[in-house]
């Protein structure tokens, strides 16, 4: 396999072999995937997510959360997307089923993080959208290009970061926090600072990837696949954002 192929994005859900997976031979006409497509999907993914997230705060907002409706939420959408990505095909129906557990999860939590922290939550939906609106622009305005070393560089601190998140959550079950991740003090908000970059330069290789996907004329339900994959990386990144606001904030 090329590095070109093997450095495709940092997002797991749209991993190094994903088109080797869907078609050998390209499709052309309606059959076949469009940027078009992908993006229709991706806006009814979220709709889905957003409905599903409304619905947990309005929950919230009549009495109190259920904690295991996050993590149902969490770990459900968990097992979904493990599903998915070792049956792409699966995806026209489990992109949808992910959007509502996610939604269900971060519904509960942004609405926790607002009762702590007012307005916290309006915040990082705002950035995490205007980032995606940002970056979808530098990347098709030729601003930022996904070069080889760029998405060397993306790959390599995606991993990083996922095995740091790995190792805290290990340690967690000795009673061990690592500051470095959760303190508010000046390296832990500069972690976070970095997390939430990556996230965003994650963005830049799933746009980069869903083009490629529509040049090489993959089946049509790899624009699913595709507005699966972009939902990975969103509710990642409002995640961290909303981690680095709570941590700005908790400062004050």
């Amino acid at each position: 396999m090329s590095a070109h192929l093997a450095l495709r994005s940092g997002n797991p859900a749209l991993g190094s072999d994903t088109f080797s997976h869907s078609h050998a031979i390209p499709i052309s006409g309606d059959d076949a995937m469009t940027i078009g497509g992908a993006v229709n999907k991706t806006a009814l993914a979220l709709m889905v997510l957003l409905a599903a997230a409304t619905f947990t705060w309005d929950q919230g907002s009549q009495g109190t959360v259920p904690t295991w409706w996050i993590g149902f939420g969490f770990f459900g959408g968990f097992l979904v997307a493990l599903a998915t990505v070792f049956k792409q095909t699966w995806a026209p129906y489990t992109t949808p089923l992910y959007a509502a557990l996610q939604g269900l999860a971060l519904g509960g939590i942004s609405y926790l993080f607002e009762q702590s922290y007012p307005g916290i939550v309006s915040q990082a939906v705002f950035l995490t959208f205007g980032t995606l609106g940002a970056l979808l622009f530098a990347y098709r305005s030729g601003i930022i290009k996904a070069t080889e070393n760029f998405k060397l560089g993306i790959f390599a601190a995606t991993g990083g970061i996922g095995l740091v998140y790995f190792l805290s959550f290990i340690l967690g079950f000795f009673g061990i926090s690592v500051p470095l991740i959760h303190s508010n003090g000046t390296f832990g908000i500069l972690f976070s600072v970095f997390v939430v970059v990556i996230a965003a330069l994650n963005l830049v290789l799933d746009f980069d990837f869903i083009e490629e996907g529509a040049e090489r004329g993959v089946p049509k339900y790899m624009e699913w696949y595709a507005a699966f994959g972009l939902l990975v990386t969103l509710v990642w990144l409002y995640l961290e954002i909303l981690r680095l606001l709570m941590k700005l904030q908790s400062r004050d």
